[in-house]
């Protein structure tokens, strides 16, 4: 089962410092992390995602990570109401509502990343609850979690890759 986990800050700077310290979780075993990003939203209301792979110029990994976590992010929770979608836009999103990713978590995202405010997006497969909770005690900010089966994951990928990556 893998865990979404969103830290919402209304600082970039603060959300930046927990990035770095649930990769120091990751390295104590703490976390096995899936996917982690940064995500910011500008004065102008612009969402930004941020990878580690792109702060630390790897910069073909970081356009592939940061093209995936933002259409993740996107459907995952930032879609709106939508009108109309393509077809496969629209079974992604009915997919994510059957996994449990429904539009009150959303809603609750979407309120968290108001201009000038940035959040932590954590997918993990495993997190040792007590200790991931006093290190991110001293941050403060907002905690918004969502569990995914492990089957709902593999189902998401699968929905990701398109219908010839699963042929």
């Amino acid at each position: 089962m893998s865990e979404l986990i969103v830290l919402g800050y209304d600082d970039r700077a603060v959300a930046n410092r927990v990035l770095a310290t649930v990769q120091e979780l990751e390295r104590s075993h703490v976390v096995e992390l899936t996917g982690i990003a940064v995500v910011s939203v500008d004065a102008d209301g612009e969402t930004h995602v941020d990878t580690p792979a792109r702060r630390e110029g790897q910069v073909a990994l970081s356009a592939t990570a940061g093209a995936l976590w933002g259409m993740v992010f996107g459907m995952i929770i930032l879609t709106p109401g939508i009108g109309v979608v393509g077809a496969a836009v629209g079974g992604l999103i009915g997919k994510l509502n059957q996994m449990g990713v429904d539009n009150t978590f959303r809603d609750k995202v979407r309120s968290l990343l108001e201009p000038g405010s940035s959040a932590v997006v954590i997918m993990a497969s495993k997190v040792t609850e007590d200790k991931f909770t006093a290190a991110m005690e001293e941050f403060g900010g907002t905690v918004l979690t969502t569990s995914l089966s492990e089957e709902s994951e593999r189902e998401l990928a699968e929905q990701l890759a398109g219908p010839a990556a699963t042929a």
